[in-house]
């Protein structure tokens, strides 16, 4: 064994993964995604895009070593990295094994997640989608779910983490990968962006909270204030001069509060809340600085905030 593994460890493939860089390389993680067609990859690949990895769907095999010696070079700056790798790249899937064993030779730090379901799981979700299974060209989906599993049995004795999928949704895989795969051992951190708006210019596009705040002192009525924005604290002043964006908030947070970790525990990735007054300059925009303020500092959730309209005419 020992033997072994010095060769492979000067083998020219391993080389060239070694020989991309002798000092110290950016990626730290690489996720190779891969499993039975219908089991969930395209979910796994979304939890790992949403926790701001590099994410490459449907790559050949001997493109990973690519990939790998492309990200171990000085100027890389993609720290994480997961691809999907599986039987719908036909003939350039073979190999996945060598590839493994050069990664790993080369010191590249690298985790296999393999995810199944048991075939009649496969069966009842390739009959949803309508999908036809891509080693079942001229046979049955049963066929081609048979030849899959004999064929990526070696595979998945070679996983870091297996995940059978079965019966999960995908909010319950979603969680599982969070709890047994990501590094940071959480249920995902929710990615919240709060707009403000100005409902004379249009509506929100697609939020998924829209709270109308046109019931709140104007200030674009005061010729002193007209020209400032919301992020200015004499707007803000004046907005909650006799208590309204005070009692607003009383109302709003806790409603929120209870929001969020739903959302984040049912496995939604991004939420627009979206804040509108009139123009979109001054009352909005306060409320939505606050919102933005008051959540952004939380581990659970990745928060940024803009202003659609805050540029446009002082006309309200």
């Amino acid at each position: 064994m020992e033997g072994s593994r010095r060769a492979l460890e000067h083998s020219p493939q391993a080389g060239e993964i070694a020989g991309a860089n002798s000092t110290r390389f950016a990626l730290t993680d690489l996720v190779i995604i891969t499993g039975f067609s219908g089991a969930g990859k395209s979910t796994a690949m979304a939890v790992f895009e949403d926790e701001g990895y590099f994410c490459v769907d449907n790559l050949p095999s001997e493109m990973i070593r690519s990939l790998a010696e492309l990200f171990r070079h000085g100027g890389s700056k993609i720290e994480r990295a997961a691809v999907v790798s599986d039987v719908r790249a036909r003939s350039y899937f073979d190999g996945l094994l060598e590839i493994l064993d050069d990664l790993r030779a080369a010191g590249v730090s690298h985790r296999v997640l393999f995810l199944e379901a048991d075939e009649q799981t496969l069966l009842t979700r390739y009959k949803e989608t309508r999908r036809r299974h891509p080693l079942a060209e001229t046979g049955t989906v049963a066929d081609g779910i048979a030849r899959e599993q004999a064929l990526l049995a070696p595979l998945r004795k070679r996983a870091d983490v297996v995940i059978d999928t079965g019966g999960m949704t995908a909010a319950m895989l979603r969680r599982k990968l969070a709890d047994e795969v990501l590094p940071t051992r959480t249920t995902g951190r929710l990615a919240i962006t709060v707009q403000s708006f100005g409902f004379k210019n249009g509506p929100a596009r697609d939020p998924d909270l829209q709270f109308d705040v046109r019931f709140l002192p104007n200030p674009h009525y005061e010729p002193d204030l007209r020209a400032l924005t919301g992020t200015d604290h004499r707007i803000v002043d004046f907005i909650d001069r006799d208590g309204a964006l005070s009692a607003f908030y009383d109302s709003l947070y806790p409603l929120l509060d209870y929001l969020l970790p739903q959302y984040l525990s049912e496995g939604k990735s991004h939420l627009v809340i979206a804040v509108g007054c009139t123009g979109g300059r001054h009352r909005s925009v306060a409320v939505a600085e606050h919102v933005a303020a008051r959540y952004g500092g939380s581990s659970d959730y990745r928060v940024e905030v803009s202003h659609r309209d805050v540029h446009r005419s002082e006309r309200g």
